[in-house]
């Protein structure tokens, strides 16, 4: 199959504020912080709630980057509850927050695809009361009954993407089309590439250029990946999920790998980056919505889920917020140009070689032990 090179433009409207999919929001003065957001804006706060059992307050805890002041305005406004906000940084950081006592203190959740299965088996999640859910059935089919919560048991999708290369077209010819260009050209590319700060991706995309699956569980296969990337190491600049955007900017980077919302965000800030989604296979990954088993807060949460599946509202925030929605009735009101965006919108045929993110059990403590070797070294 030819490569997947996307490499469509979208206006500079549907940027949100130069923040990526994966970014944390840091304070200057605290090393966490919770963000409260209301109708009057966002401001910083040290949100620590314990319980809280106001039927007009909402806790979520989420990504930096998915609401904005307009989204929760609208829905204070339609239903009288004010929502307030923690941000976390990576699905392992919430699940230990979760885990230690946290799960009463939000009735929303955004964890990504994996983790839910394992939040479930770790019976963290309340399981969702059908008969209080409203257009379930507008989603695309592929999300009603997704692999990582069959029949959507648990979680509600709120986004999802495509991990791949963003890349400076000008500089890179032939240009990329696989995994396995990092390898040939590192000569080219040394320190001039950054691959993301993540071990399941990161492994996932060697594993792929080698033939294997992105969740294999083979121990000879696995080890195989790492030293395909102890190879690759010398020309890695680093490993960061965010860090590479104003590098890729300035020229300091030829290459980085990156989520396919953040791709589409930094090449509407540059007309010579390009997005390529390896033909030999990728993940594709997805964001949801969850309650937590002690949601103090269930029928606000509800509430929430509800809104976020109505049509208008889901493809307003794609638009704003720049991320692809789960959506088929959102997404059919989309404007033209974003709906034919083949960085956020990939057609079929280039994601049949790419696999969601599964739990790979006891093989996971194999991949964090190469992990820690690869990166530390």
């Amino acid at each position: 199959m030819p490569p997947t090179v996307l490499n469509s433009h979208r206006p500079s409207q549907l940027t949100r504020g130069g923040g990526t999919r994966r970014q944390f929001l840091k304070a200057s003065s605290a090393a966490l912080s919770g963000l409260a957001l209301s109708s009057c804006g966002w401001t910083l706060a040290n949100v620590q709630p314990t319980a809280p059992t106001d039927p007009n307050k909402l806790y979520i805890y989420t990504w930096a980057g998915y609401t904005d002041d307009e989204l929760l305005e609208r829905f204070r406004e339609r239903t009288g509850i004010s929502v307030v906000a923690d941000v976390f940084s990576d699905n392992d950081s919430m699940l230990a927050r979760i885990q230690a006592g946290g799960g009463g203190s939000y009735s929303i959740i955004y964890p990504s695809d994996y983790m839910v299965n394992k939040m479930a088996g770790l019976n963290l999640l309340t399981e969702l009361d059908r008969d209080r859910l409203v257009g379930l059935d507008r989603l695309f089919p592929r999300f009603q009954d997704p692999l990582y919560d069959p029949g959507n048991r648990y979680s509600v999708p709120i986004s999802w993407g495509t991990t791949g290369l963003v890349y400076n077209a000008k500089k890179l010819n032939p240009p990329p089309e696989d995994w396995d260009y990092l390898w040939e050209h590192r000569n080219k590319l040394s320190r001039r590439i950054t691959l993301i700060n993540d071990v399941r991706e990161v492994m996932g995309a060697s594993l792929r250029s080698l033939g294997y699956s992105y969740n294999s569980t083979d121990a000879d296969e696995i080890r195989a990946a790492y030293e395909h990337l102890a190879d690759l190491k010398p020309a890695i600049a680093s490993f960061t999920t965010d860090a590479w955007r104003p590098q890729i900017l300035t020229g300091d980077l030829l290459a980085a790998m990156c989520f396919s919302a953040d791709a589409s965000l930094v090449m509407e800030e540059n007309p010579d980056l390009d997005y390529v989604l390896p033909k030999s296979g990728s993940s594709i990954w997805g964001d949801t919505l969850v309650i937590p088993q002690f949601a103090p807060n269930p029928d606000a949460a509800y509430q929430w889920i509800n809104f976020m599946l109505e049509p208008d509202v889901a493809a307003s925030m794609t638009e704003r917020l720049s991320f692809a929605t789960p959506n088929r009735a959102a997404f059919q009101q989309l404007p033209e140009e974003i709906r034919n965006n083949p960085t956020l919108f990939p057609p079929e045929e280039a994601l049949e070689k790419s696999e969601s993110i599964q739990p790979v059990g006891k093989a996971a403590e194999i991949y964090d032990l190469y992990w820690t070797r690869l990166t530390s070294s």
